[in-house]
């Protein structure tokens, strides 16, 4: 398979799911949240780009957003497909300059990376994600598969904070 070719979808998700994926119906981006994004003012894109580990029509898997504008192809890459380049393609949200998907079985510690194969001079690349809570260790650099969700054990603390934070509360003072 060449550049030029469209990419073949080997995955393990069933026809449903993509039928979703290729309508634009899979997506944690709204139009509201493309149009905050290109005004540069979206202050939770962080929730919406990246990798987002989920589950679509009973299927484990994790959903993939970025932005790559003068991309003709977006693919993810990783250790769940041995790097392969055309496996799993990601899909542009109309004109925006988004690529998003949905690649199953795949979760939370999956090394992965971005496919970008550039409209302009045959250029190509693999990139790690701008978006990541997780890498590796430097000098390797592949993005890895994580959630954000941490169990806060802090409540009674919390409900109760009021009480101490007041004006009329001590206060120390480091020079």
């Amino acid at each position: 398979m060449t550049m030029n070719d469209t990419p073949e979808t080997v995955t393990t998700v069933s026809e449903n799911v993509q039928a979703v994926l290729r309508s634009g119906e899979l997506s944690l981006l709204s139009d509201e949240d493309i149009e905050l994004f290109h005004e540069g003012s979206h202050l939770h894109l962080y929730e919406k780009m990246g990798a987002h580990p989920m589950t679509v029509d009973g299927v484990a898997g994790t959903y993939f957003a970025v932005w790559a504008p003068h991309a003709k192809m977006v693919s993810v890459v990783g250790d769940f497909n041995s790097w392969n380049r055309t496996s799993n393609p990601l899909y542009a949200r109309g004109t925006s300059g988004i690529w998003e998907g949905f690649v199953a079985d795949v979760g939370k510690g999956t090394l992965y990376k971005y496919f970008i194969a550039s409209r302009y001079d045959g250029y190509h690349i693999e990139k790690s994600d701008p978006f990541m809570f997780v890498s590796e260790v430097p000098p390797l650099n592949a993005s890895v598969i994580w959630e954000l969700g941490y169990p806060w054990g802090d409540q009674a603390w919390m409900a109760t904070r009021h009480a101490r934070h007041t004006l009329h509360a001590p206060m120390s003072i480091y020079e």
